[in-house]
């Protein structure tokens, strides 16, 4: 290596950050608003809107505001909201039967979103715990969840979901086998443009907490999802997860959480070469809320930071609370 008069080589890395157009000239990966998707929580009544205490800046609103929210996120660029409906108390039951009513909540807030706003995609969960009265994913029979008889539901459940209008089914329950009778289920009924974004690789995460509130699921819940949620310990497990529905007709992968688990991103990205999702999760965000308001961390550039190291990992598209002030700093920038 040549050596300049003053004894440095000729090699300088910090050329290329001298300014902040060069910086951007060179810059490797990008954040933009496309890449973003934002959850929203849906209730019922007109005109409402819950804050949810442990997410700050979250709330769980009325199917009006909920389409109000939807024109945000299309004017600031964000291509895709994900809805997850907060089920009242009594219409759960064991079975999760509600999910599979053609006039339920979330049903009825696909039909408003696609009437009102039909340029935004939809991401509609495909999960029993909104419906269930214990908070499970799947139908439980002497404590266990039981795996083909949950599948049964949540294939009709997908169904009336695709029928509404959801662009996107996204299962998020872990049940083995689901992806294929999903998909045979949406072909057999002329359903077979509508898009499965398989929650592919879900871990049995701590990190859950505030979104459990948020769907009114926290106190119903006795016993954690450790039998068909993820061991945090495997990674090689989550390539053969991943395969699996892969094989099975997947047409997106999502891995959840997403900060602790960047690797399986890299890994899920490399190997299979799909588009490719992680969920910045609710207890995710909820820390950098919670720092932000403590005064120990600059909570914009946390979070932008944050969400290009999904990038960086090899996302496509990442669901985070923050789509909205991301897309936000993005348009000021």
């Amino acid at each position: 290596m040549t050596k300049t008069q003053q004894g440095f080589s000729n090699i300088r890395m910090r050329r290329l950050r001298q300014t902040g157009y060069i910086r951007e000239m060179v810059s490797e990966y990008k954040l933009d608003a496309s890449d973003l998707i934002w959850p929203l929580f849906v209730l019922e009544g007109a005109n409402q809107q819950e804050d949810v205490a442990s997410m700050p800046g979250v709330q769980r609103t009325s199917i009006d505001l909920l389409i109000e929210k939807a024109k945000m996120a299309r004017d600031f660029g964000i291509p895709a909201i994900a809805l997850f409906p907060v089920i009242d108390p009594k219409k759960k039951c064991e079975k999760g039967s509600e999910a599979l009513n053609a006039d339920n909540l979330m049903c009825r807030a696909i039909e408003a979103v696609k009437a009102n706003v039909p340029d935004i995609a939809i991401v509609a969960d495909v999960a029993l715990d909104p419906y269930t009265s214990h908070g499970h994913d799947g139908i439980i029979k002497d404590g266990v969840v039981l795996n083909d008889e949950t599948v049964e539901i949540l294939r009709q459940q997908a169904l009336v979901q695709a029928q509404a209008g959801a662009d996107i089914i996204a299962p998020s329950d872990m049940m083995d086998g689901r992806i294929a009778a999903i998909r045979a289920t949406l072909d057999e009924n002329k359903q077979q443009d509508t898009i499965i974004m398989s929650y592919a690789a879900k871990y049995a995460s701590a990190f859950y907490g505030p979104f459990r509130d948020a769907v009114g699921t926290a106190s119903a819940l006795k016993t954690d999802k450790k039998t068909y949620q993820m061991n945090p310990a495997n990674k090689a497990e989550s390539m053969r997860e991943v395969a699996l529905d892969v094989a099975e007709g997947a047409d997106m992968l999502m891995v959840k959480p997403g900060i602790p688990y960047l690797d399986i991103v890299a890994n899920v990205k490399e190997e299979f070469g799909l588009p490719t999702f992680a969920y910045h999760v609710s207890g995710e965000y909820a820390m950098l809320k919670a720092a932000a308001q403590n005064g120990w961390i600059d909570y914009d550039g946390c979070m932008m930071e944050t969400l290009l190291g999904f990038k960086r990992a090899g996302c496509d598209g990442i669901l985070t609370y923050a789509a909205l002030e991301a897309a936000k700093i993005l348009k000021s920038a």
